[in-house]
């Protein structure tokens, strides 16, 4: 056997440069614990915790991407390779507050640099076309938060500034459809295509198609933001994180009576599901920072992605799971596929 033992899995099996994996392992002899350590391809990683059958690793950023070996070391004999997925950087520097999205029209990807609250960036919303290529798209909406895309294609942004949700017409020009609406954050369309807006400080607004709202639903106030996505039952899936390191997804009917799906999460924001009904969300579990899978009964959760700063996600329409952080955006090549209105 040797001294650098068999992984046994890699947990999650796909991550982002700075998530957090655990390598579960058997037979790896620590007893020269400077011999030891963590390969992701050629690139040694940080180790932040390490024993016999289980090491803590950080996905080192060394501009690996795609499918990855990793493997363990003890004085240059390295154990058999297990496969990791390391997403691939698609643009940096930017400032996401909530999910980015993909139009379905030519599969581009939206995302935001938002900006303080108050502050006017030159170009506030990109678009990232289908071959990684990075274009300024807009810059006339101050801070803005959500987008989302309605049943027809039609592209809308909130502005969490102003309290408004802006349609963004074919020429890249936004006008105003609904005003009024707090402080606007997360936004989804149902598969009728009526439009929810969630407020930051406590309220879930629903917005016809002339943009008369009206609240639907009361929640808890949020520290950041609103975070909204509809589920293959069509009922309305909130995230908003408060002080509280046990925060809960909540599920808003059609009454807009709201019962708590799943509780457990720390600082929970972005949410998507995948057409087998499973929740994805960016958060917590267990102290481990990334995007979080759980079932659809709402039962079990697992970490699927390693990944810190992380704001939100989107699923294209090839299979990639596309991730932003902070300042970054990360496609990763997972064969997951998101809802469809319908």
């Amino acid at each position: 056997m040797s001294v650098a033992g068999r992984i046994v899995r890699v947990d999650p099996a796909a991550g982002i440069p700075g998530g957090e994996v655990v390598i579960e392992c058997s037979d790896y002899d620590t007893s020269n614990l400077r011999g030891c350590y963590p390969l992701f391809g050629a690139s040694i990683a940080q180790t932040v915790g390490l024993s016999s059958k289980r090491v803590l690793a950080i996905v080192p950023d060394a501009g690996l991407s795609g499918e990855t070996e990793v493997l363990l070391s003890n004085d240059g004999q390295l154990s058999a390779p297990a496969s990791f997925i390391v997403g691939t950087r698609l643009a940096e520097d930017l400032h996401p507050v909530a999910n980015p999205a993909f139009d379905p029209d030519d599969g581009s990807l939206f995302v935001t640099r938002s900006g303080s609250r108050g502050q006017q960036m030159p170009v506030s919303i990109f678009r990232i076309d289908a071959n990684g290529e990075l274009d300024a798209f807009s810059g006339d909406i101050t801070n803005p938060t959500g987008i989302a895309f309605d049943p027809s294609g039609q592209m809308y942004v909130s502005s969490r500034l102003d309290g408004t949700v802006y349609r963004i017409s074919h020429f890249k020009e936004p006008s105003a459809f609904a005003q009024n609406l707090g402080v606007a954050t997360g936004i989804a369309f149902d598969s009728e295509g009526i439009l929810y807006v969630g407020d930051r400080t406590g309220t879930i607004y629903r917005v016809n198609g002339i943009g008369e709202e009206r609240a639907f639903a009361q929640l808890e106030p949020s520290v950041s933001a609103y975070h909204l996505a509809f589920g293959p039952d069509h009922q309305l899936y909130v995230t908003g994180p408060t002080v509280s390191s046990y925060d809960s997804v909540m599920r808003v009917d059609e009454n807009g009576e709201a019962s708590v799906f799943y509780r457990g999460l720390g600082r929970p924001q972005g949410l998507a599901f995948d057409r087998e009904g499973n929740l994805y969300v960016a958060a917590s579990l267990r102290g481990r920072r990334g995007i979080v899978r759980i079932s659809p009964d709402g039962e079990r959760a697992e970490m699927a992605v390693a990944a810190m700063n992380v704001i939100g996600l989107a699923f294209s329409a090839t299979g990639d799971m596309v991730v932003v952080t902070t300042e970054a955006v990360y496609s990763l090549p997972l064969g997951i596929y998101g809802t469809l209105l319908k």
